[in-house]
């Protein structure tokens, strides 16, 4: 069995349904509440819902995460034109238990997780707990970034299946 740690986002179209989307499609154990957040990178750009999914698949390796996680995004008519540009879906890949990877299709952990609160504040969340492997603890990684801009929603919600 696998658990995997995965970060979903979206800022076109009905942003919400989205995310619900992603959602309904990964064997969740836990889903986090919605974050507002200003777009990373390309910043002309409408601000993401962004929310954390904990999932776990007995019968799933690392590229299943990817694969699935792509395949989501497909279904919600991703377009990769801009890098890091609007997207109606993103499911990153953010952990998957006991593995690493350096290749380049699939970086393991998620190599800029540490740098993104919109990662971080949803994900401690869920798992106060939790370590990025190669950085350490989430809390620790969050009071260093801080939560500014990471805006929680409590009046949207997601249900996990």
């Amino acid at each position: 069995m696998t658990t995997a740690v995965l970060s979903i986002g979206s800022n076109m179209g009905d942003r919400l349904a989205h995310l619900q989307s992603a959602v309904d499609g990964l064997p969740a154990l836990a889903v986090s509440s919605v974050y507002e957040t200003a777009p990373w990178g390309v910043t002309d750009q409408d601000d993401f819902l962004n929310a954390i999914v904990i999932a776990s698949r007995e019968d799933f390796g690392e590229w299943d995460w990817l694969r699935l996680a792509q395949d989501l995004e497909n279904a919600a008519g991703r377009v990769r034109e801009v890098r890091w540009g609007p997207r109606s879906l993103d499911v990153d890949v953010i952990t998957v238990t006991g593995v690493t990877s350096t290749d380049p299709r699939l970086e393991l952990p998620h190599p800029r997780a540490h740098e993104r609160a919109f990662v971080l504040v949803p994900w401690l969340e869920l798992q106060p707990d939790a370590e990025l492997p190669g950085h350490g603890p989430i809390a620790d990684l969050v009071a260093a970034l801080g939560d500014e801009g990471v805006r929680r929603r409590d009046d949207l919600k997601l249900e996990a299946v």
